[in-house]
């Protein structure tokens, strides 16, 4: 995560989002009343995605017992229909 403080971030506002965008890095902005932290699309997307698969009870259990199983009890890339 890219610390810097308001002032800096104005005046490379582009450079920042471009980087954030570019390349996932957030950018933590302070102020005197708090911080803000920007984050690109992709990555506000992928940490809904998560939030909403870990709040639903089956899904949430799914996912771990697909941790807990072992590799070689798993289909291989090429016997999975996509």
């Amino acid at each position: 995560m890219y610390n810097t403080n308001i002032t800096n971030f104005r005046k490379n506002i582009f450079k920042m989002l471009e980087q954030t965008v570019k390349y996932n890095e957030p950018v933590n902005i302070s102020t005197k009343d708090g911080n803000a932290v920007i984050i690109s699309e992709d990555e506000y997307r992928s940490l809904i995605e998560t939030l909403n698969l870990s709040s639903n009870p089956i899904m949430k259990e799914k996912i771990i017992e697909g941790l807990n199983t072992p590799l070689s009890q798993c289909v291989s890339e090429d016997e999975s229909e996509w």
